[in-house]
């Protein structure tokens, strides 16, 4: 009983581990650099950031699924090109829902719609990690890092339309049922329409990968100065055991 409970909770430990890490230590976009096109293109505001992020969640959590269902099935001369395939398919699935229930959304973001096949996260885990583990890892890891990339670009296009207006339209994209603007801050302050363009969505990305390597840099001179105190502890606990054996071995000349 007491190993079965422990197997369940260590499980649910890699599972929330695997969810996790497309978050913040294995972001898509602040860590690994994916999915770079959209995050300058389609971040000009919050609404249209987070309308890519759930098309991408919807097509990456799907095409993982599916991919570690078929993987054995699928020849290694062809497995490249039957993942694109797959994802090709949820791509025309999400581009069709898109028009028909969120016509703005779709219009504004173009041609990167059907460009989700292409983007190098769905296609880098297909290939590493959804034709290696099962369907619920698959799933959970799609999920996780779909969710990591939408809240990345979600952040840029807040950062850019903030900037840009000193507000935060909603409704203008996505089919809310009212549409307005939240903050109402000072137009002066914050007209800065170099931000709306790719000149402020580079300048963007760049703060924001400043923040991730600092978070980053930090945890990884925490993880050194942990390191180091446990070697010092250890250093010191073996001197103490030399030191006692010495004197026992002096005791019993005496």
């Amino acid at each position: 009983m007491v190993q079965s409970t422990a197997k369940k909770k260590k499980a649910g430990n890699t599972y929330l581990t695997n969810f996790v890490k497309g978050f913040i230590r294995e972001n898509p976009i602040f860590v690994f650099l994916l999915g770079m096109c959209p995050a300058l293109a389609v971040t000009d505001s919050l609404e249209t950031g987070l309308g890519m992020g759930l098309l991408v969640v919807f097509v990456l959590t799907l095409s993982n699924i599916v991919v570690s269902l078929i993987k054995n099935l699928i020849p290694d001369e062809i497995r490249i090109p039957s993942y694109i395939v797959i994802i090709a398919t949820f791509v025309t699935i999400v581009e069709m829902l898109t028009e028909a229930f969120a016509p703005p959304l779709y219009e504004s973001l173009g041609i990167f719609i059907p460009l989700i096949v292409v983007n190098c996260l769905i296609m880098g885990r297909a290939t590493s990690f959804a034709s290696k583990n099962t369907v619920l890892m698959s799933a959970i890891d799609g999920l996780g890092m779909a969710l990591g990339f939408t809240v990345a670009l979600m952040l840029i296009g807040f950062s850019r339309e903030i900037l840009a207006t000193g507000a935060i339209g909603y409704g203008i994209y996505l089919p809310l049922p009212v549409e307005g603007s939240l903050f109402n801050l000072s137009y002066a302050l914050f007209n800065m329409e170099v931000f709306v363009g790719p000149a402020g969505g580079f300048l963007v990305i760049g703060i924001w990968l400043a923040v991730f390597n600092a978070i980053g840099q930090s945890k990884q001179r925490k993880k050194e100065e942990d390191r180091r105190r446990w070697i010092e502890k250890k250093k010191r606990e073996a001197a103490e055991r030399k030191r006692k054996k010495a004197m026992e071995s002096a005791g019993g000349s005496a």
